[in-house]
């Protein structure tokens, strides 16, 4: 038996099975975009721990200011007493991430935190209760969060769920239909429209919630057109907007913000993921007449905007900065979309290629036809790739697509040969000739 068998028997005796785990793979060290289990073995990483590794696995600059900060002060919580690291960071936020005139930010732990608080505020500031979500989101697993979420297999057995939440179809963009953005962000419109005259009156909502590039839900990416009209119309109703940029924040679509390849600015945005350069922290920005509107105690965390994590999330922007890693995510970005749309003409099983910057995806059907999700066929590829050294994962609420998060520190060669790994895994079980070698 394998050490890396050995660990997981050990898992399965003591860890909670509601815990999911996508693999057997272990892992015992990392550096930028690799990995390296228990037994040895190496590995290109083309998950990012799920979105977090945008600066890559312990970066030099972030690990020396964790090991300076653990030196200073590990904990005194932000509601008892103010330190340096919490309040610099949120000064570097507003001022990278402006919402309007003013701006202010606070700190939690986890995307499903940040989610939960920027509710809060939105509700504060209203003084409605609805919020109106959409198919295929995924906010988080806490109960406000999980009551946002789409995906029904991430809430078996958890309800009742919150009360006052509202699901509308996201604006689904699909070539097979021969979709434009303008047709989907029209009817999307009129339908959200609709359901505020039968479904929800608009002065009891007090949020619109939105990933602008779904993550869990599959990669899907909003319409400009539709973003702009869901800005007039929470304008015209005084309703909040709320971008989720938890997984799509800090240089994977190529900016800072998804939001700003769209030139319209949220009310609040919610953040996680690649922030913490791979601790836990998380944040809400928001205009500061929104966020002036909450009621102290109401908000935060007995360790939100911990001092070690805040000082690794401020070592991890100047990374992003000092590397480029906006610039990096489009050209990393453009070389994966050419190379999946390449494989995609000769794969049918390849049914859709998307995603923004270096947020990429691509969905499998049997057959050829979107109306039949391949789960399993996902299944077989990602496990080859992982026998041929490349960890991907799935996503989409049938889990048929695999999406692509690779540190954004991936050299164009690490980059290049996992793509072969994936394409000889898909060449294999779709029986299509595989292409020799990577082109450029």
């Amino acid at each position: 038996m394998s050490r890396s068998d050995d660990f997981i028997q050990r898992r399965e005796r003591v860890v909670c099975p509601g815990v999911s785990r996508m693999s057997d793979l272990t892992v015992a060290s990392a550096q930028g975009a690799m990995f390296t289990d228990l037994d040895g073995r190496t590995f290109i990483d083309f998950a990012g721990g799920i979105g977090v590794m945008n600066v890559g696995h312990c970066d030099e600059e972030v690990v020396r200011a964790i090991r300076e900060q653990a030196g200073l002060l590990l904990h005194t919580s932000i509601h008892v007493a103010t330190y340096e690291p919490y309040v610099e960071l949120c000064e570097k936020l507003v001022e990278l991430l402006p919402h309007g005139t003013r701006t202010k930010a606070m700190l939690v732990n986890t995307g499903a935190e940040a989610v939960e608080n920027a509710i809060k505020i939105a509700r504060q500031a209203t003084g409605r209760a609805g919020v109106i979500c959409f198919t295929g989101a995924f906010h988080g697993r806490t109960l406000l969060a999980s009551s946002l979420t789409s995906k029904v297999s991430y809430k078996m057995g958890c309800g009742p769920f919150a009360p006052e939440v509202y699901r509308l179809p996201y604006p689904l963009v699909r070539q097979h239909r021969g979709d434009s953005e303008e047709d989907v962000s029209r009817r999307e419109l009129h339908r959200l429209r609709g359901a505020l005259h039968d479904t929800v009156e608009p002065g009891n909502v007090a949020a619109i919630i939105l990933e602008l590039v779904q993550g869990e839900g599959g990669f899907n990416v909003a319409p400009r057109a539709y973003i702009r009209g869901l800005r007039e119309l929470c304008d015209e109703h005084g309703i909040v907007l709320i971008f989720d940029e938890v997984q799509s924040g800090f240089g994977r679509t190529g900016r800072w913000a998804a939001y700003e390849h769209y030139g319209v600015t949220p009310d609040l945005s919610t953040w996680a993921k690649s922030l913490g350069g791979g601790l836990p922290i998380s944040a809400v920005i928001g205009k500061a007449e929104v966020m002036d509107r909450t009621s102290p105690g109401t908000l935060g965390g007995t360790y939100g905007g911990n001092p070690v994590a805040c000082a690794a999330a401020l070592a991890t922007i100047r990374q992003m900065e000092s590397l480029d890693l906006n610039g990096r995510a489009e050209q990393a970005g453009a070389r994966i979309r050419e190379r999946f749309e390449a494989i995609a003409a000769r794969v049918p099983e390849m049914t859709d290629v998307r995603g923004l910057g270096a947020m990429m995806a691509i969905e499998f059907s049997s057959n050829g036809d979107p109306a039949h999700p391949d789960a399993p066929l996902v299944k077989s590829i990602i496990a080859t790739c992982r026998d041929n050294g490349l960890l991907v994962i799935p996503a989409g609420v049938d889990g048929n697509v695999i999406r692509v998060l690779a540190p954004l520190v991936v050299s164009a060669a690490d980059l290049d040969r996992g793509l072969d790994i994936l394409e000889e895994a898909i060449t294999t079980h779709t029986k299509q000739p595989a292409r020799v070698g990577s082109e450029g």
